[in-house]
């Protein structure tokens, strides 16, 4: 066991740190304490100030004041480079890959392994590249590109290159997020296998049996400042969640119940070979379905094309009785369809747009007087559910890349949520959303479904299903396998039948 995990000195430290963007103070006087052989979960809201702290460690940003030390001694990174030199790897919540370039390629990219003549060895790469999946217990190929990777198979991507640093510091800024069960107990055992090497892990997750599970201890951010560092032992849920936004969160799921009405959406026999068949579904008004199952089950894909977004090669989707076209989102949102996609950066949003600009570009016609959009209707619209979603911005004229992953969210939400839909679809809804605005995004869901909107929800977490959810539909390999009605979902019968273990009638 290293020196520094046996005496409990820091590896690295963060004192008085402080980090402001113009007038807008990110970080005030916070501090953060790391050593070998732990792993150490940082959490709040988000705007707390948690993806700045880890800019900071990345040498991304320079703090505007404080101190960062390594191994006892004060350090200052000019950027990242210096910062990975120093053995500090950061896996970023949103994957940032080459979409052209294959995965070695993506792992590699700057710092590739040469032979003579200075030419690159792409033999020796591909081989670590294998080295690295059999390490995380995954199966991609070395070869293929980048483009078209689901969000959970980039972040194993991402997770590779951190760990191709060797580093002695592993920042993690919610990797699981999109990966299912499965793909977390593999990283998660790679995580202990870290932590018995002595790196020092920095966790950070919304997803609090994963928190209590596989730290030891726990800082607590809010409003950019420290709150609270205490051992894994000392503290229950309660307590953290009231730390995070300094009230009671009395309710996380608050279900309306409602009565169902009439058919609204209606999928039958949708089709796409190789990825999802024979797909029939009815949602009515007033309810909320959930669509579950295991990453890689066909979810995603169904929606999107239900949505209009991707081709299916046979069925037919109908709103109000009325069949949609195939692969017109125009005419999706048109007759009152949603969709709120899983990848809000590179689907939900225009992150070169302002935040306002963004939050209403669905509705941009319905402002505007004789043709014309003056800014100040876009702006009061914006405001108006940016301060419903309790968007933490500086200015909402600031480019929507600004904001924090959560706060992005809240504007792929408030898009949306202003178009008054018939049928809402919202992929993985609060991916990436701290537990404050988890509950206002529940009880906005269920406020629609209780006003007569359709809701068909696709989530990973299963506390999230079984809260919400008037039926469940399980999805196994492309296709749904079994529904299951609110009062009999549990968590062993929604994994049965996702791991293909039981069959029963789909809707």
């Amino acid at each position: 066991m290293p020196e520094h995990a046996i005496n409990g000195a820091p590896l690295l430290t963060l004192s008085g740190v402080s980090k402001s963007f113009g007038a807008v103070r990110a970080l005030v006087d916070s501090k953060l304490e790391l050593r070998m052989g732990e792993v150490h979960a940082l959490v709040g809201e988000n705007g707390a100030g948690k993806s700045t702290l880890v800019k900071i460690l990345a040498g991304v940003h320079a703090p505007t004041g404080g101190v960062l030390t390594l191994d006892g001694e004060p350090r200052a990174f000019a950027g990242p480079v210096e910062a990975r030199a120093a053995g500090i790897a950061v896996i970023y919540q949103e994957p940032t890959l080459f979409p052209d370039l294959s995965v070695t390629e993506n792992i590699f990219m700057g710092r590739q392994p040469l032979r003579g003549l200075r030419r690159i060895d792409a033999s020796t790469m591909r081989r670590r590249t294998t080295d690295l999946f059999t390490r995380l217990g995954v199966h991609l190929d070395a070869d293929r590109p980048a483009r078209g990777l689901s969000i959970a198979d980039q972040q194993l991507v991402e997770i590779a290159k951190a760990l191709s640093f060797d580093a002695r510091v592993l920042v993690m800024d919610e990797p699981t997020a999109a990966l299912s069960g499965v793909e977390v107990e593999r990283l998660f055992a790679v995580v202990r296998s870290l932590r018995e090497a002595g790196v020092a892990i920095l966790f950070i997750s919304h997803r609090f049996d994963e928190v209590f599970a596989h730290c030891q201890r726990i800082t607590v951010m809010r409003d950019g400042r420290w709150v609270s560092t205490d051992r894994v032992e000392d503290l229950d849920v309660g307590q953290v969640v009231r730390r995070m936004v300094g009230r009671e969160i009395s309710q996380l799921y608050p279900k309306q119940e409602t009565q169902p009405g009439a058919a609204a959406l209606e999928v039958s026999g949708l089709t796409r070979q190789g990825v999802f068949e024979d797909v029939s579904f009815t949602l009515r008004r007033g309810e909320i379905v959930a669509l579950a199952g295991l990453v890689g089950a066909g979810r995603s894909e169904v929606v999107r094309a239900v949505f209009g977004v991707d081709r299916y090669d046979s069925g037919e989707v109908r709103v109000d009785g009325v069949r949609l076209p195939r692969a017109k989102p125009a005419a999706a949102i048109a007759a009152g369809v949603a969709l709120v996609p899983e990848d809000r950066r590179q689907q939900g949003l225009v992150m070169q747009l302002s935040i306002e600009r963004n939050a209403t570009l669905p509705r941009r016609w319905s402002l505007a007087r004789l043709g014309l959009l003056g800014w100040g209707a876009e702006r009061e619209d914006a405001s108006r559910w940016a301060q419903r979603l309790q968007v933490k911005a500086g200015r909402l004229s600031d480019p929507v890349s600004t904001l924090s992953g959560g706060n992005q969210q809240k504007v792929v939400l408030a898009k949306w949520l202003s178009t008054e839909p018939k049928v809402l679809i919202v992929d993985e809804p609060t991916r990436g959303i701290d537990v404050g605005t988890k509950a206002e995004v529940h009880r906005l869901m269920s406020q629609l479904a209780a006003n007569g909107v359709a809701v068909l929800m696709v989530s990973s977490e299963l506390p999230e299903v079984l809260g919400m959810a008037d039926r469940v539909l399980v999805m196994h390999e492309g296709r749904i396998v079994e529904e299951i009605a609110r009062d009999r979902a549990d968590e062993e019968s929604v994994m049965l039948a996702a791991t293909g273990q039981r069959q029963g009638g789909a809707a």
